[in-house]
């Protein structure tokens, strides 16, 4: 019986501090005044908030921590933790954010 293990692949160098400035800054900025201008629209809105603004918030608590693997913590801020599946949809689509969500703010 042959060893069918799978190669690894090459280790790919990590880029430097500035390059990766060079290459994402930008981009990165463009999102964080998007998020900014989405965070300025609800301050605007009239009504309550919902699991949806708890979520986000907590996950831009994420962002500012300072603490590393900041985006599998915020996707999992934002998911659904839950193993078994429900018996039925409430909704027919996704929401982003998990109904059940409690802050620790």
């Amino acid at each position: 019986m042959s060893n069918l293990s799978k190669p690894s692949a090459p280790e790919i160098p990590a880029l430097s501090k500035e390059r990766t400035l060079d290459l994402y800054f930008m981009d990165a900025r463009c999102k964080l005044i998007e998020v900014a201008a989405f965070l300025d629209r609800l301050d605007r809105s009239s009504g309550s908030s919902d699991f949806r603004e708890s979520s986000l918030l907590a996950a831009l608590d994420v962002l500012s921590d300072g603490q590393p693997d900041r985006a599998r913590r915020v996707l999992m801020t934002l998911s659904d933790p839950t193993t078994e599946p429900l018996p039925s949809a409430g909704t027919k689509g996704a929401c982003g954010a998990w109904p059940h969500f409690k802050s620790a703010r």
